[in-house]
């Protein structure tokens, strides 16, 4: 929605989109904030960026020492909010811990946000990677094997909406930048049932991917798993991750309320 359209919306609340711009704009690059910071980051006024932050210090979900500003953990209870009405989401974390202790990779679940996916489980092993991932965390679709695995459930008006929005940007010298081939490479996990991403988003990591449904075949969420190259082939991926993945998938689906 643009701002011309918000304000010809007689439901649209301006004042709460701007509180929550001014929560956005905290993140693990800027977890401390002065007042003329955060109006410049939201571009509001200092008299606006103070009371909005004001607001949210009194209602305890941000803290001040006078001169920073900082969110608190009450903000949590937000973004759980959310994650505990997915219907998927406590009955995946006892099975992704399964799928690493066989696997001994990092197993995780995200569903489509837009043009992004949006981490809301993860079960990590002690191994490092260079891209650090947690709940919450966004990532573009077209170059995750869980992205590409929410694209391939869109029905085709929505897919054929994210083609039209979407901006290819090449994370790496593998990463597929044309059109034509990201659409061949979506219809594939369609078809297949499961996706396999090679070094597109980060040089070293490979992850695969499988669709997490309801009881209506509709994509609700993907699973996947992620190793590095050096470790992993994708022969391995193929004959030993993914049935254990595959697996994992339909159970969580299975468990899934009606």
């Amino acid at each position: 929605m643009t701002k011309v359209q918000a304000s010809e919306d007689k439901d649209y609340v301006q004042s709460l989109v701007r509180g929550l711009e001014v929560i956005r704009t905290f993140s693990r690059y800027k977890p401390r904030m002065t007042l003329t910071e955060v109006a410049q980051q939201t571009g509001m006024t200092r008299a606006a960026a103070r009371r909005f932050l004001l607001t949210l210090v009194r209602e305890e979900y941000a803290e001040t020492d006078g001169k920073y500003f900082a969110l608190r953990p009450k903000v949590l209870d937000l973004g759980f909010a959310y994650l505990s009405s997915l219907p998927m989401w406590e009955v995946a974390q006892p099975i992704m811990r399964d799928v690493v202790n066989v696997l001994q990779e990092s197993c995780s679940l995200a569903v489509l946000d837009g043009l992004d996916i949006v981490y809301v489980a993860r079960v990590p092993t002690e191994r490092v990677m260079t891209i650090g991932l947690s709940i919450g965390s966004r990532l573009p679709a077209y170059c995750s094997s869980m992205g590409r695995t929410l694209l391939a459930g869109l029905p085709p008006a929505e897919l054929a909406a994210y083609y039209d929005r979407v901006k290819i940007e090449r994370r790496t010298e593998r990463t597929v930048t044309n059109m034509v081939a990201l659409k061949d490479a979506i219809e594939t996990s369609r078809r297949q049932g499961w996706t396999l991403v090679d070094q597109e988003l980060e040089m070293g990591l490979r992850s695969i991917a499988a669709p997490v449904k309801n009881r209506r075949s509709e994509v609700l969420a993907a699973l996947n798993v992620s190793t590095h190259e050096g470790r992993t082939s994708i022969e391995t991926m193929k004959t030993r991750f993914l049935p254990v993945l595959l697996d994992a998938a339909q159970r969580i689906s299975a468990a899934v309320p009606q």
